[in-house]
């Protein structure tokens, strides 16, 4: 197996949302795409100071502070390189193509309009998700429901799960109402829903009229089901190094990984700790949020830890 070359990227975001990309050489290795800036790490050099470094040299930009994003490694025909990706949270300057290379801001929500590497992809989707996921939990009646969920989304939550598995929901009416006023309220939030219901829920359900983004594939799911659903969006519930590699096999967008510490809810289930959380994820290049005895708290461990973010029931759902 080749050498792996590490390299350093990051990931700047303007105060209006846009991302900063450049166009890679026609000469260079995969010349001709856009890519986020950064560069080789050299031998004896930290993550921190290579992408210092690079962005000076590539941008003249002054990096500041920054934090782990997602580390991704990929194979091309030619080499496989494992990009350290860090979010930069404080940076000086005005970013121009030092090099002679075209550099934009984009708009987050365009990227998808502009041809990367492949190894970048796993970046774009990190950048559209946000730090914290919702899942929705018990509730006693609609109305209990609708106001824990617009409770949440005030709160600033902008993706959220869906979760009816034992409800025991036998109106279909009552059913269709919730999954479409959920819908509503995301949509009003600009929020992302993720349908995770039980297969006989969605036999009885009618989804040609309502608007979400993608289905949610718990544990026991994720080892049955073949191919993934079609939806824009795709994630599934992992516990251990088996079930995300299955993940990444069904293309999987994002992942939730648990239990990362012990849960009132599951007590029966050990907890791995965020130790054992960073090495499972290592070299699964998908966003991963951490989920299991978490909350809004913790994100600043998680992402030290190599996660996404944080998800979470009762944390956020209240």
């Amino acid at each position: 197996m080749p050498d792996i070359i590490h390299v350093a990227v990051a990931v700047i975001v303007n105060d209006n949302s846009e991302v900063c990309i450049s166009l890679r050489h026609n000469n260079s290795h995969q010349g001709g795409l856009w890519e986020f800036p950064g560069g080789k790490v050299e031998e004896h050099e930290t993550i921190e100071h290579a992408l210092v470094r690079e962005i000076k040299e590539e941008l003249d930009l002054t990096i500041k502070r920054s934090r782990p994003f997602i580390t991704i490694t990929h194979s091309y025909q030619d080499k496989t390189v494992c990009l350290h990706v860090r979010r930069i949270l404080h940076y000086q300057g005005q970013a121009q193509g030092v090099e002679g290379q075209q550099v934009k801001w984009v708009d987050i929500s365009q990227l998808s309009a502009y041809e990367f590497p492949a190894a970048n992809q796993a970046i774009i989707k990190a950048l559209q998700l946000p730090e914290k996921y919702l899942i929705t939990g018990k509730f006693i009646n609609h109305d209990d429901f609708i106001n824990k969920l617009k409770n949440a989304l005030d709160n600033g939550i902008e993706l959220v799960q869906l979760r009816l598995k034992n409800n025991n929901m036998d109106d279909i009416n009552q059913l269709q109402t919730i999954v479409k006023h959920a819908a509503d309220l995301c949509k009003q939030s600009g929020a992302k829903l993720m349908l995770n219901l039980s297969n006989d829920y969605l036999d009885q359900l009618d989804l040609s009229q309502i608007e979400f983004a993608g289905f949610h594939a718990d544990s026991k799911t994720l080892k049955t089901i073949s191919l993934a659903p079609d939806a824009e969006w795709f994630s599934a519930s992992c516990h251990n190094k088996e079930d995300l590699i299955r993940a990444v096999q069904l293309n999987c967008d994002f992942v939730v990984l648990s239990p990362v510490q012990q849960t009132a809810s599951h007590p029966e289930m050990q907890a791995m700790g965020w130790l054992q959380f960073s090495r499972l994820i290592e070299n699964i290049s998908i966003p991963v949020y951490a989920l299991g005895g978490v909350s809004e708290k913790d994100i600043n461990t998680a992402w030290a830890h190599g996660a996404q973010g944080v998800a979470a029931i009762s944390a956020f759902w209240k």
